[in-house]
């Protein structure tokens, strides 16, 4: 098809959806709307041009990541122009699912996908995370609280979920960059482990920990979570933004390694990203194809009731369920936000193919949780007593008091 032909089923298109884009193509044709465009798009290639008519989401983010289309606008609206040119207000629905998903968690191939996603480069994450790089949900308990504040609190409200107590054993899988290990430590005085499979999170971790004077309280270990050692049990185990890594096949091999790593009557925490649809097995749209093949290699997301039911089989009872989904839209926008303001720097830092893909992941990813297709839940589960008891208090207001 001829580029005037494409470029006028586009118009038409643009014309029926009353989308505000401007298009510009590589030979200086320029198409726009009668309103004042919010987003403009120039396209590099007929290939990219052509991928305008009819496309998905993940698709058009991949050609963007690809440098084959440059957008220029404001990241929520650029997202929400991606969505209505795809036709994806159900972008979440349906049975979906690839053969690669599929190919198993080895512990090689875990290692690597973990490597991939993380070890980018520490300055990056650096630029747009908060001071204590907690790469997760961050909780705001008002409307003005900053960032920094808010992953504080975040960091508190697991704690203080967990009840932990001056000498407990404490327990993070996939520690991160070791904010709450630390945090633990310092203000609930347990003896804290962190694990991680990056290495770049092991070795700053391991710096923090000795530049905080924490090396009798805390110690971090380059350790997949099937490898720990279980013949000291923990009182209480967290696991933060880790589950996803996983796999739904595994979801009774890494439940179970908490079962076995916890002393009757412990608690764990499971802070997770969950789908909304419980038929589904990833984002529509190519949004999952799209996170997997650039983002988090063999990420896979379950809905709530699954993770629910997988604790479950596994001798954890769950006590308390809390959904976060609009904290972690105001977190990611934050993170969104941060980045861009860091554009120059970014680019230096990590090239521009790197800053697309994190740029354009985390706003899709803020649009999800806004949209409801993605949600995130803590869960607080226990190992009961052998006469079946599980010490808790009879209401929640342990979690907020203080």
């Amino acid at each position: 098809m001829q580029d005037s032909a494409v470029l006028g089923r586009i118009e038409r298109r643009l014309r029926d959806l009353d989308v505000p884009l401007a298009i510009t193509l590589w030979n200086g044709q320029r198409l726009t709307p009668k309103d004042p465009p919010r987003v403009s798009v120039t396209v590099r290639s007929p290939k990219a041009l052509a991928s305008l008519v009819r496309p998905t989401m993940g698709k058009l983010a991949r050609y963007y990541v690809e440098e084959d289309l440059d957008v220029e606008g404001e990241a929520r609206q650029v997202i929400r122009v991606s969505e209505a040119l795809s036709g994806s207000a159900t972008a979440a629905q349906g049975k979906t699912g690839r053969f690669r998903k599929w190919i198993g968690h080895s512990r090689v191939f875990d290692s690597k996908a973990v490597r991939y996603h993380y070890d980018v480069n520490d300055d990056f994450f650096g630029l747009w995370l908060d001071s204590k790089r907690v790469y997760s949900c961050a909780y705001y308990r008002r409307g003005e609280d900053t960032l920094e504040t808010a992953q504080e609190q975040k960091l508190d409200h697991i704690c203080r979920k967990l009840m932990l107590k001056p000498g407990e054993r404490f327990l993070d899988i996939g520690c991160g960059w070791g904010a709450l290990i630390m945090w633990a430590a310092q203000r609930y005085k347990v003896r804290a482990t962190g694990v991680t499979l990056s290495k770049n999170q092991y070795e700053y971790t391991r710096a923090r920990i000795r530049d905080l004077g924490l090396d009798d309280w805390c110690e971090v270990k380059l350790l997949d979570y099937r490898d720990i050692a279980e013949d000291q049990p923990y009182d209480k185990i967290a696991s933060v933004g880790m589950f996803e890594h996983v796999g739904r096949k595994n979801l009774p091999v890494y439940f179970g390694k908490i079962f076995r790593l916890l002393r009757p009557g412990g608690l764990v925490m499971n802070h997770g990203i969950t789908l909304n649809s419980v038929t589904q097995h990833e984002l529509g749209s190519d949004i999952g194809a799209f996170i997997d093949e650039y983002v988090f290699p063999g990420g896979e997301l379950s809905h709530i009731s699954h993770v629910v039911e997988a604790m479950s089989a596994q001798g954890l009872e769950s006590c308390d369920v809390e959904s976060l989904r609009p904290h972690y839209a105001r977190t990611l926008w934050q993170w969104v936000e941060r980045l861009e303001a860091n554009r120059d720097v970014a680019l230096a830092t990590v090239g521009q193919k790197a800053y697309r893909i994190w740029r354009i992941y985390m706003a899709g990813s803020a649009h999800a949780f806004e949209r409801g297709w993605m949600s995130v839940f803590q869960v607080l589960a226990g190992k009961p007593l052998a006469d079946g008891k599980l010490v808790l208090p009879a209401t929640r207001d342990y979690i907020y008091a203080g």
